[in-house]
């Protein structure tokens, strides 16, 4: 769910005789990476089972993507202000189909989150430089109309792609197994370089724009020093290096703000950080994204490992989140936000918040002999909460930032999305797996408890935000 947009400000470009096509390819790269996402999700149990690794290797899948996507958003959209969106957009193109290549092939554990590592910061270089490679070739006039296609193919690949991936998982194509989820990326990775070549034009950069390395790497630093103890810790048995790893990233959060008021080209705009809508916009996102991603790592993993259902199974018992969530998203944008505003963002997260409890009394009431159809009405729920409160929650945010700020704030946004992905993945995997001494129906109840923390969390902090969306949000 992506909304970066480098160059936010620039208006749009003139009429590119290949426009479409353009927009076919931008597309392409976008297909990419939201099969991959969440169809590793899906994998991840298949995926700890032939290599080994434990829990944490299933947190590590995913959460080494999401964790190296974040880090690179950072500075994604300036790279691109900077050398050309075009070049890095190729650039991008080409790492992420290798990198795709590289977990296919991995036969290690290590191996496997170190490549899936290199997928998500390629992934930041590739995917927010679409929308500005958009703004550049349509005009005006047409410009919201093409915007408007990415909603309908994020919302079908959302519910598309788990299925898919779990009939290539369960159908063992080749004898490939879980590889088979990567090696999808090889052929729409080459259409999309194709499509980039032909069709992309070639603009340059800007070379005087400057970049700030030290706050990049403070930003990331301080992200790996939160989330590493937290998915390590509760197989370690939460060692005296785990706690003072958390304390180092708030101490270098603390520092990355302090660099970002002196610094001459900050990775943030200042002001951004004194908005107080902004900063409570920011909390809203990351942990109402914590919940999504975590609850949703635990339910498929719950699926697979405790009811043994095969990853098809899995993905058809999730199905009716995605569905609920694309139905939901397509009508609070277009009728019931303009209304509403942040009340809609509050009714969502209320929502998710009754999902996660229906999820749990399915699974007590079910028990172990549960069948997947019996989970498709709390899924449902929480996805059409998950429309009406994440999809929206940008426009939202953005509503109360000055245009100058909208492309740094877009740009922090969705890299605290991603974190907040890997934070849920951290804290309601790590519940997961500490618990299940006591049974996998305690663990995963515990996992949800965290979710729906997550989640009042989330509900408290709406009220920070402006009433309004920003009306020419994507």
């Amino acid at each position: 769910m992506d909304t970066t947009i480098p160059g936010a400000t620039a208006t749009a470009g003139t009429p590119h005789r290949w426009r479409r096509l353009a927009l076919a390819t931008v597309l392409g790269a976008e297909i990419m990476d939201l099969l991959d996402s969440t169809i590793v999700n899906l994998a991840a149990t298949p995926i700890e089972k032939d290599l080994g690794g434990g829990a944490g290797t299933i947190q590590w899948v995913v959460g080494a993507y999401t964790l190296a996507f974040a880090v690179g958003l950072v500075l994604s959209g300036r790279l691109g202000d900077r050398f050309g969106r075009r070049r890095l957009f190729l650039i991008g193109t080409v790492g992420f189909t290798l990198a795709s290549l590289a977990c296919a092939t991995a036969h290690d554990p290590s191996v496997l989150i170190a490549s899936r590592a290199g997928q998500g910061l390629i992934g930041a270089l590739l995917i927010p430089q679409g929308f500005g490679l958009i703004r550049e070739v349509f005009p005006a006039s047409e410009l919201g109309a093409a915007m408007g296609s990415f909603g309908p193919v994020i919302g079908l690949s959302s519910v598309v792609g788990p299925l898919l991936g779990g009939a290539l998982v369960s159908a063992d194509v080749f004898g490939l197994g879980w590889r088979v989820i990567f090696l999808i990326n090889l052929p729409i990775g080459a259409l999309t370089l194709c499509g980039a070549l032909l069709f992309i034009p070639a603009r340059p950069g800007d070379p005087a724009l400057r970049i700030d390395p030290v706050g990049a790497a403070l930003l990331g630093l301080a992200s790996l020093l939160l989330v590493y103890p937290l998915i390590e810790g509760p197989g370690r048995g939460w060692p005296w290096w785990t706690f003072a790893l958390v304390a180092g990233s708030v101490a270098c959060f603390v520092w990355f703000g302090r660099n970002e008021r002196r610094s001459s080209a900050p990775v943030i705009e200042p002001t951004l950080l004194r908005n107080r809508a902004f900063l409570g916009g920011v909390g809203v996102i990351t942990l109402a994204f914590a919940a999504m991603i975590g609850n949703t790592l635990v339910f498929n993993t719950y699926t697979q490992s405790a009811l043994g259902y095969t990853a098809l199974q899995a993905a058809f018992a999730g199905s009716a989140y995605a569905l609920g969530m694309a139905v939901a998203a397509a009508a609070g944008s277009a009728a019931l936000l303009p209304r509403l505003g942040r009340r809609l963002l509050a009714l969502g997260f209320a929502l998710m918040i009754v999902g996660a409890g229906l999820q749990l009394l399915t699974i007590h009431a079910a028990g172990s002999s549960a069948q997947p159809w019996v989970f498709l009405p709390a899924g449902f729920v929480f996805g059409v909460g998950s429309g009406f409160g994440l999809v929206p929650a940008f426009s939202v945010v953005l509503g109360g930032v000055a245009d100058r700020e909208v492309g740094s704030a877009s740009g922090l946004m969705n890299a605290l999305q991603q974190l907040g992905g890997t934070l849920g993945v951290a804290v309601c995997g790590s519940l997961y797996f500490s618990f299940l001494a006591l049974g996998p129906v305690a663990a995963v109840q515990l996992a949800a408890a965290a979710a729906v923390v997550f989640l009042l969390g989330a509900l408290a902090l709406v009220r920070t935000l402006p009433r309004s969306p920003r009306p020419e949000a994507p």
